[in-house]
């Protein structure tokens, strides 16, 4: 395990539903190094999705502190935070969100072309189709790949920019039995080839068993999953 990808402490958050209040999170932390697979286990509701929205950078907490890669994530702008999601952390999510109009490559590329350095990835983009033995289908629409297929091309995406962490929201929730194996195949593959780090965060048992270190929300709070 390397440097410290992401440090987070006391993170709260609460949403307010007329006089009632609800506490998503209660004073969260977690510390994540490079070449970690952390899994969080909990049922629907408990925070997960919250938690890794936060995370991302795609939420902020009612309080506390969020640091990746040395980058105060509380104290940037929503264009400071937006250039750092682009270019270093990748996303996963359960329904893979392709854009229906391009072709699987330019899907994968997308982050590079909001980058501006599509060109520069193009080669990558290649080895990461023929990395899934997906090299014939890279010229396809979402439409025209399978469910297993998409949730790939999905994966490759969040690669592109070679992020220093990967999020992972219930990524096999939308698979049948054998895909969500390949899936879960993949990202132990490109952890285990490439010191790739991920979060993921899932209801799943099996899903959950991969992770090198493995935690549950309870009440708010990250525990460990025994």
């Amino acid at each position: 395990m390397g440097k410290i990808v992401l440090d987070t402490k006391k993170l709260v958050k609460s949403y307010s539903n007329g006089k009632k209040k609800l506490d998503v999170l209660t004073n969260l932390t977690l510390k994540v190094k490079s070449g970690e697979i952390i899994t969080i286990m909990g049922q629907s509701g408990s925070g997960k999705t919250t938690l890794l929205n936060i995370l991302g950078t795609l939420d902020r907490p009612d309080s506390g502190q969020l640091t990746i890669l040395g980058n105060d994530a509380m104290d940037m702008s929503d264009k400071q935070l937006s250039e750092l999601r682009n270019r270093d952390l990748g996303f996963v999510f359960q329904f893979h969100h392709l854009l229906p109009e391009f072709t699987a490559f330019e899907n994968v590329l997308m982050p590079a072309i909001i980058n501006n350095n599509a060109s520069a990835k193009e080669e990558l983009a290649d080895e990461l189709f023929h990395y899934v033995h997906l090299s014939d289908r890279k010229d396809h629409l979402p439409a025209e790949l399978s469910g297993g297929e998409r949730s790939r091309v999905a994966v490759l995406r969040a690669l592109i920019n070679q992020p220093a962490l990967v999020l992972a929201d219930e990524p096999t929730g939308n698979l049948d039995i054998n895909n969500a194996k390949r899936l879960l195949q993949l990202f132990k593959k490109i952890n285990s080839e490439f010191n790739q780090t991920f979060i993921i965060t899932t209801h799943n048992p099996q899903v959950a068993a991969i992770g090198n270190r493995k935690l549950k929300m309870v009440n708010g709070r990250l525990r460990i999953n025994k």
